[in-house]
């Protein structure tokens, strides 16, 4: 899912819904390693708990590739550099910054209601609605029926 380059729509209120929803555990990968294993046991057989930039990145791609096994689409999925540091740069323009927290809004927003959709599901929920904005109304609505 590509989000629209001149959306004028804020994503503060999917930002701080994804952030509570996250915040279950202190650590992004292990909450969300965590709730993917909740949705659909076994699928992640192991995290890299090395304190070394690549352990980052390989459980990352384990992430994106459990989020695959569940069913959610490329499209819907943010991409590694999307999670890349850019305080650093000078050139980083405030658009590209934004592009990539949509980016990962929207796998979460995708995985939140893949896990609510899941009858066997018992962990946090994620508001959706919250989402609204971020998606688009039209969206929201057609897929929560």
């Amino acid at each position: 899912m590509e989000w629209r380059e001149q959306s004028p729509v804020s994503c503060d209120e999917a930002y701080l819904e994804a952030q509570r929803w996250i915040e279950v555990s202190k650590n992004f990968l292990s909450s969300e390693f965590l709730l993917i294993n909740k949705i659909k046991p076994g699928v992640i057989k192991r995290v890299n708990r090395l304190p070394t930039p690549i352990a980052g990145l390989d459980n990352l791609n384990v992430f994106l590739k459990a989020c695959g096994k569940l069913g959610l689409k490329e499209a819907q999925l943010f991409h590694p550099g999307d999670l890349q540091d850019l305080s650093t740069r000078v050139t980083v323009k405030h658009q590209e910054t934004n592009r990539r927290l949509k980016n990962v809004l929207i796998t979460i927003y995708w995985l939140g209601r893949r896990a609510q959709c899941d009858r066997s599901y018992d962990g946090p929920y994620l508001n959706l609605k919250a989402f609204e904005g971020l998606l688009g109304t039209a969206l929201y609505k057609v897929n929560s029926s």
